[in-house]
């Protein structure tokens, strides 16, 4: 069997150790980001992105591993296992070449093959493929014939069932072609009703290696032809393996290496065989194997794009201190206003109807603000969605005598939360459209938490993410998440479940069972009291403290990243230096340590903790969140009809996708920088290699189509 732990060691480029620690870690019932962040020494400092592909990689390998011992069990029930068959199950790392090695001796549903061999045809078979016959097959097929088999024509036709059946078996055949196909083959899309108009005509007519094809025209394609509207096929590399397959089967009797001479009475025969065997047995099966690797590899490419811009999406800056006034736009309805206070808090609601068809902007104009002089109002967080532009026009006009700005919040997901169950336990007193605006407003005010609340699939940041695996695409989200969360830490006093429930070591119930214990026992005044928690023993309380924070505890730490497990490394570290906590309390302390292992030594810790601990003691309670740029805040308006081509302006990256990424230059309708227009004479792999979401770039207009509001941008200036 393969040694798992240098296995994935060589796959991700580290330590042998290393593995073997992270696993150990895993194995124990440890949380990914606990490990991370506090087990640095035992890993060598693993980082959350490598240890999640770790033990991804982990349980895969443990499943085949698994799957082989089955196997091996299998072939050696039959008498079938011999030394050589058992080294090649025991090296190989792929579930698919592993299915090819098992796929003679894998017990079968009745085929062809099988019901040729129940009525004895196999030794006629093998007689055949052994290629010695020296007459011909007509005559020692005569051999054969039995009541259920009358004719020679029918021995023959199981003859060569059989042995289509025995080289479809082979495992080496099934690579070679898998292999070449890959490399060699095409994929085709035809419209089934070249007639029928659709978003997918470019593929009506379409062919691309296989090798050249890119993610988004992978799952392009599958949607189509989920549709009912492609047809799709794979060629193949047919005169490749047609030749491939004669030169491994026919044997050549020829006396002179330059010549071929085959048995003249098996040879077209087998040829045949070879053709029925691919066509009917190996060639559908190559191709929907290919089709799962295209779709499967498309999927990991898309979810990694997605996962980078979720990741990018919920760790933008919060905007701290403000009082904001929620805008959900919409015509005929209304547009919902809720305004917020700096906790969250929901401090009053409205109605106003601005804009077609009553058009009440005078009306709109006094209760905005009568809004913004009752709750000192100085921010507008503005949905995106319908009737956005018009609602930015009236905002404009409202605030430019103010001190009053105002952001474009992308609301993808706020009519699906609005209408959860989860919006209605959080505020049973407002309807739908209410809670609308309070998720834009605060949406603005802290993005990790209002976001939490949100499948991510409706958040807006991905691409074709309704065409992908549901199970692998929430799995990986979800691990974003709970990165994200932890990364930043929860209020433990103000974090509502939904957010705490993606705390390490912390699950739905129990995130439930501590807003509940809050509610009863009013705030936490330190971590300990986690204890107290129904269903919080010892190792969940090890596995979420350091990332819970209570910014009024009786004890600074609490209110930092640093775990429980090290206060007395940190009241001993102060002491060294001549600090207490109170100096931490009052501001931090910034600590040079000249000797980091010999202080770590001192303090009986490692060198990572240390430095943990004194970049947190220097900003206690600081948020990772704080050193990013925040959201942009306007003051004034721009339309498509102002823009001219060749003008340069600033703008914020919305989305990244294959082919370019999307920019907000406010107007808007985002512009797309292709992925040719982002950087001058240097290829790139993907856009991402050059931008996030949320960077401030500055972009020149390259094209303007008013006919379809399609803005066209490059940053190569």
């Amino acid at each position: 069997m393969i040694d798992i732990e240098k296995t994935i060691a060589s796959e991700l480029n580290i330590k042998p150790w290393q593995a073997n620690a992270a696993i150990t870690l895993i194995n124990e019932d440890n949380t990914i980001p606990f490990i991370a962040r506090y087990r640095k020494e035992a890993t060598g400092g693993l980082d959350d992105d490598i240890l999640r592909q770790l033990d991804e990689r982990y349980d895969y390998l443990k499943n085949l591993e698994e799957r082989k011992s089955f196997i091996l069990n299998s072939i050696d029930k039959q008498g079938k296992l011999t030394d050589e068959l058992r080294l090649q199950i025991e090296d190989t790392l792929q579930m698919v070449e592993l299915e090819d090695l098992y796929r003679p001796y894998k017990p079968k549903k009745k085929t062809l093959a099988s019901k040729a061999r129940e009525l004895g045809l196999e030794p006629l078979a093998i007689t055949i493929y052994d290629q010695t016959l020296t007459h011909s097959i007509e005559e020692e097929a005569e051999k054969y014939i039995t009541d259920d088999v009358p004719t020679i024509k029918d021995a023959l036709k199981g003859a060569n069932d059989i042995i289509a059946d025995m080289i479809s078996d082979n495992a080496y055949y099934r690579g070679f072609i898998r292999d070449i196909t890959l490399r060699r083959g095409k994929i085709i899309t035809t419209a089934k009703d070249e007639n029928v108009p659709s978003e997918y005509e470019m593929y009506y007519d379409y062919q691309e290696n296989i090798t050249d094809i890119p993610e988004h025209r992978v799952l392009a394609i599958n949607r189509g032809e989920k549709e009912k509207i492609l047809k799709v096929t794979i060629d193949a590399p047919l005169p490749n393996i047609e030749f491939f397959l004669e030169d491994e089967i026919l044997i050549n009797y020829s006396d002179n290496p330059e010549s071929i001479k085959y048995n003249k009475y098996t040879e077209e025969f087998l040829k045949k065989a070879m053709k029925d065997s691919y066509k009917r047995l190996i060639g559908p099966a190559i191709e929907r194997e290919i089709r799962s690797k295209l779709t499967s590899d498309s999927e990991d490419k898309s979810i990694k794009v997605f996962k980078k811009n979720l990741e990018q999406v919920l760790m933008q800056a919060p905007i701290r201190g403000h009082r904001i006034l929620g805008w959900d736009p919409a015509f005929r309805t209304g547009c919902k206003l809720a305004v917020i206070d700096e906790f969250g808090k929901v401090l009053d609601t409205a109605v106003i109807y601005p804009t077609d068809p009553q058009n009440k902007v005078e009306e709109a104009r006094d209760i905005v603000l009568d809004l913004i002089y009752e709750y000192n109002i100085d921010l507008i967080a503005l949905g995106n969605g319908t009737a956005s532009r018009e609602s930015e026009q009236v905002i404009v006009d409202i605030i430019k005598d103010l001190d009053v700005s105002y952001s474009i919040v992308n609301e993808s997901g706020a009519s699906v939360y609005s209408a959860s169950d989860l919006a209605r336990e959080e505020f049973p007193e407002y309807d739908v459209t209410e809670r609308g605006a309070i998720s834009i407003a605060r949406r603005l005010e802290d993005p990790l938490s209002e976001l939490v609340k949100i499948d991510p699939k409706s958040i807006g940041v991905g691409q074709y993410q309704h065409d992908m695996n549901p199970k692998k695409l929430d799995s990986s989200l979800k691990g974003i998440i709970e990165k994200s969360v932890n990364n930043v830490g929860v209020d433990l006093n103000m974090a509502s479940h939904t957010l705490m429930e993606n705390v390490a070591g912390i699950s739905p119930k129990i995130a439930k069972n501590i807003v509940a214990y809050r509610e009863d026992n009013g705030s936490f005044k330190s971590r300990e009291q986690l204890l107290d928690v129904n269903g919080i023993g010892p190792k969940t309380y090890e596995q979420c403290a350091g990332f819970m924070r209570i910014y009024d505890a009786n004890n600074v730490l609490d209110s930092t990243c640093v775990h429980p497990e090290s206060y007395d490394t940190v009241f001993a570290l102060l002491s060294i230096y001549g600090y207490d906590i109170s100096d931490v309390k009052n501001g931090g302390v910034d600590i040079k340590v000249d000797d980091m292992e010999k202080i770590a030594e001192e303090l009986g810790i490692g060198v990572w903790t240390l430095q943990d601990i004194l970049d947190e003691l220097k900003k206690p309670g600081r948020d990772p969140r704080d050193k990013l740029s925040g959201p942009q805040l306007r003051d004034d308006i721009l339309s498509i009809e102002d823009l001219e081509e060749g003008m340069v302006l600033e703008g914020v990256v919305r989305n990244v996708v294959d082919f370019g990424a999307f920019v907000d230059i406010g107007v808007h309708q985002d512009g797309l920088v292709h992925i040719s227009e982002l950087i001058e004479d240097q290829y790139i792999k993907h856009p991402m290699d050059v931008v996030s979401i949320d960077d401030i770039v500055e972009v020149k207009i390259i094209d303007i189509d008013l006919k379809r509001n399609r803005i066209s941008l490059s940053m190569i200036i």
